[in-house]
């Protein structure tokens, strides 16, 4: 995937939920990352339409994380995302994965969490962050 067309994902996708450590990446960061071998997009597509996509990062222990994952706005309540997150699992596991996870936090969708529950992922730990957001947001 080329630098630019995951920037349009990540903008896309994450803006509402207050993603911004992959922005102050460089392009050559973003490169170098995008070309390791433990790492793979998927972008989902609905009638030729970008949905969204969910990022696998494969790790040293055998574990995959799911490292991003998230709709574009104009797809919510399509049920897109249960079916998204299925596929995202699926293809974890079909990397040899012993281990298949992912964070979440408050400000995430409130439909977020019970779908990662309803797809049989467990919760681990909760903890408890204070942070502000500038006024803007």
């Amino acid at each position: 995937m080329s630098v630019d067309a995951y920037r349009r994902l990540y903008r896309e996708v994450g803006d509402r939920w207050h993603w911004r450590d992959r922005n102050a990446w460089t392009d050559a960061q973003l490169a170098h990352h995008l070309a390791r071998r433990e790492i793979t997009i998927w972008e989902c597509l609905s009638d030729r339409q970008s949905a969204g996509y969910f990022e696998l990062d494969r790790r040293d222990d055998g574990s995959v994380e799911i490292a991003y994952f998230g709709l574009r706005p104009e797809f919510f309540g399509r049920g897109i995302g249960k079916t998204m997150l299925t596929r995202a699992a699926e293809e974890a596991w079909a990397l040899g994965a012993i281990r298949v996870w992912l964070h979440t936090c408050t400000l995430d969708s409130a439909h977020a969490l019970p779908n990662y529950l309803a797809r049989g992922f467990v919760q681990f730990r909760r903890e408890t962050f204070t942070a502000e957001l500038p006024d803007d947001e």
